[in-house]
């Protein structure tokens, strides 16, 4: 049975970092690339980041660029995502997702999720 398990989130105050984990079980991890993606109240779901089975290719989306860096320790068989000076609209349940194609923005396109970790920001 494949399980994604998403830990780390919290409360936070603009600006402030924070740095989720997502830990897999019962898939071949590094055969498969990884995505983030997150969803606040009445939106849909968005693509956050992703990265190559390797570790070497990440992608963001504009909201994120430059201030979340979303790595992966394939020995471990978990991927991480540093966030730093977040903002309000950053609010949302964080997933993450295992797929077989890297910096898919469509998350139809991936086959495992996780259950989800709340990030709350405050101003």
């Amino acid at each position: 049975q494949v399980q994604l398990v998403e830990s780390g989130g919290g409360l936070g105050q603009a600006g402030d970092s924070l740095r989720l984990s997502c830990t897999a079980s019962g898939l071949a991890f590094s055969m498969y690339a990884m995505g983030w993606f997150r969803q606040a109240p009445g939106n849909e779901r968005e693509f956050v980041a992703g990265i190559s089975r390797g570790g070497s290719n990440t992608y963001y989306a504009d909201s994120v660029k430059g201030r979340f860096t979303f790595s992966r320790d394939n020995a471990k068989k978990a991927v991480f995502l540093q966030m730093t000076h977040l903002k309000p609209e950053d609010t949302a349940v964080y997933f993450c997702a295992a797929g077989r194609l890297y910096a898919a923005p469509n998350h139809a396109l991936y086959d495992y999720w996780g259950q989800g970790t709340q990030v709350t920001v405050s101003s």
